[in-house]
């Protein structure tokens, strides 16, 4: 039984007012709010356990370090890697494919090597990879897509040649929805000999990731997308691969010895985490897996599957609405425009009825271009999510039209 209003008690901020109007949340792409259990953990870890992790004989940092590396075999078994090896704590999505450009391209690749990207990716599984290619004149392929927002399996598959080293693709696009095929476009890369690093950020929160059923050698998401603290995030990586790529930054943590003739770089996954972690970020992120845990990702992506073609129904309703991203697998994300009426207009009146939507390109400029438009309209929808709610969204929506 998914008892939604159990579920609402759980995150404080939704009973709130915003214009004197009861806040309707649809911006979960951008974020999520946060469950009580995320915000105490972070109290409660700054009043009783703060200080430092690692290498402290003290009582206080012993139970810290302690408390982050659970955290680390709580993301391990949440997205059911092999080993706390192949867990690394991030910043979030965007650091973590910059460590992988970074890393990857200084040792695996030359001028004239490939890698491939798709039309719907987000700038950043975009511009590391332009700034790789300024750097180290690599070269960027395209995946294109079709209107309906999908991407060419076969043009995908003749993109191959002997110089592509890596596939990057978005397991959920943040514009379009889209679920992409992600499994098959690995089981494809690996045909050709080539890794491939999944940006999982909008599929984390929405549905099961098993790394090891995708076969990802790499697989990158966020904290705060998935109800936990902003600011960490995690890069998984195949332990071969790990062990083969260079460090990212360089400093305290991710070293075993330092003289000023040589450094010995640490083990894994310390190689890549140079200076003192987010620990309590590491904590917070756990207890945020954990609340999803309970409650179900099956149930949570039944759930929004429910509301997603609720919405999809009832604004296709409306007058002058044109809908981006209508692919056969779509997740919980809705992007459009209405009329002649601007993105940025129909967002900034929606707000003064209490509903938060995102307005603009979503940081996918590439795609927007391939559409023929400048943004959208966003609502991406969240475990918290009512029927209700896109009622008055979609009367909003009709209400902000008449008013052009």
């Amino acid at each position: 039984m998914y008892d939604i209003s159990k579920i609402r008690e759980d995150f404080p901020i939704l009973s709130r007012e915003v214009y004197g109007k009861p806040l309707v949340y649809l911006d979960n792409g951008a974020t999520t709010q946060k469950p009580r259990s995320v915000v105490e953990a972070i109290t409660n870890e700054y009043y009783s356990v703060n200080a430092n992790v690692h290498r402290g004989v003290h009582f206080l940092s012993q139970q810290a370090t302690e408390l982050h590396e659970a955290s680390r075999e709580t993301v391990r078994r949440f997205i059911n890697a092999r080993s706390t090896n192949e867990i690394i704590f991030t910043r979030g999505t965007t650091e973590s494919i910059n460590l992988l450009a970074s890393s990857f391209a200084e040792s695996q690749m030359q001028a004239g090597d490939e890698v491939i990207v798709s039309t719907m990716e987000h700038h950043s599984d975009i511009v590391p990879w332009q700034l790789q290619a300024a750097k180290r004149g690599i070269v960027i392929k395209v995946i294109p897509m079709n209107d309906k927002g999908e991407l060419l399996q076969d043009a995908y598959k003749q993109l191959f040649s002997e110089k592509t080293k890596l596939v990057c693709v978005m397991h959920v696009s943040n514009v379009l929805g889209t679920v992409n095929p992600v499994k098959e476009m690995i089981a494809e890369a690996h045909a050709h000999g080539v890794p491939v690093l999944v940006d999982g950020a909008q599929s984390v929160p929405h549905m099961k990731v098993d790394v090891q059923d995708l076969d990802a050698d790499f697989f990158a998401f966020s904290g705060h997308k998935v109800y936990g603290p902003t600011g960490v995030g995690v890069l998984y990586g195949k332990e071969e691969w790990l062990d083969k790529l260079p460090p990212y930054q360089g400093g305290g943590e991710m070293i075993q010895s330092v003289s000023f003739e040589k450094t010995t770089f640490n083990e894994l996954p310390f190689k890549f985490e140079a200076g003192t972690p987010d620990y309590i970020g590491t904590t917070a992120l756990a207890k945020a897996l954990d609340y999803v845990t309970a409650i179900g990702m099956d149930q949570i992506a039944a759930h929004e599957h429910e509301l997603t073609q609720y919405a999809m129904q009832r604004l296709k309703q409306i007058e002058g609405m044109r809908i981006f991203g209508e692919a056969e697998h779509k997740s919980s994300v809705i992007s459009f425009l209405v009329g002649n009426i601007h993105h940025l207009d129909m967002g900034t009146l929606l707000d003064r009825l209490g509903i938060a939507v995102r307005t603009g390109h979503h940081c996918a400029q590439p795609l927007m271009q391939r559409l023929g438009i400048e943004g959208t309209v966003r609502a991406s929808f969240g475990l918290y999510n009512t029927k209700e709610e896109i009622d008055i969204l979609a009367a909003g929506i009709e209400r902000v039209s008449r008013m052009f």
